[in-house]
């Protein structure tokens, strides 16, 4: 199976630490550099051939959209950022896909298979990561550890340092909203500060509120809307 060499842009420490996490946790993807900008990018270009990119586009000087327009030959690009505005932009520059912060490491390997599928790998050399990745999570409550499969939980609910789980029953969990919802598949998303949806539970959106399939009903923080909208 072939190696993919990946060159990392991002101005955030944090940021690239994250990706250099996944890249590391998935068989044959190789980091050839970690820049801090678009000219280390260049920079790299010039001296050797690598296979992926992946671009944040707010950085200092030239932006990753900005750096995309200069380049005649490219590889492929999946660009990793806070900002769902420039999706379309994106996408009509041919990269690849488009991750949205903060993403979990199963989006993050969906968008390397796109990758590889692009290459024209065969089935069997679709990228897996070195962990199956599960359909369940453990949970502490009270004494107790639990687990409980993401496809049961409805929504979740922030309980100051501690989240309210609702499945077919209610579970509460000493961890915060934030640290809980980094544990959970992208096809959960934050509609609110204090609320987390299965999205796959949504029945409708009347006006600004989410009605999920067991009727529960939600409101859509005014900072949450464009992502949510985004979703369908």
């Amino acid at each position: 199976m072939s190696v993919l060499k990946c060159i990392i842009a991002d101005d955030e420490p944090i940021a690239r630490q994250i990706l250099e996490n996944y890249i590391d946790s998935i068989p044959n993807l190789e980091i050839v550099a970690s820049c801090k900008n678009a000219f280390e990018v260049l920079e790299i270009l010039q001296k050797r051939t690598v296979d992926l990119l992946f671009l944040d586009i707010n950085m200092p000087k030239l932006s990753g959209l900005s750096l995309l327009k200069t380049m005649q030959q490219k590889p492929d690009v999946i660009i990793t950022t806070a900002y769902p505005e420039y999706a379309l932009e994106g996408f009509e520059l041919a990269v690849t896909d488009y991750l949205l912060k903060p993403f979990s490491l199963e989006r993050f390997l969906q968008a390397v298979n796109k990758v590889k599928q692009n290459q024209v790998v065969s089935k069997e050399e679709i990228v897996t990561s070195k962990e199956e990745i599960q359909d369940f999570i453990f949970v502490k409550s009270d004494k107790k550890i639990i687990k409980l499969s993401f496809e049961d939980i409805n929504y979740v609910e922030a309980y100051g340092n501690y989240t309210k789980i609702y499945a077919d029953t209610m579970i509460l969990t000493p961890q915060t909203l934030s640290d809980f919802l980094s544990k959970l598949p992208d096809y959960f998303i934050r509609i609110h500060k204090s609320f987390i949806i299965n999205f796959n539970k949504l029945k409708l959106i009347d006006g600004n509120q989410i009605i999920l399939e067991n009727e529960v009903k939600l409101t859509i923080g005014k900072s949450y809307r464009k992502d949510v909208l985004g979703r369908i």
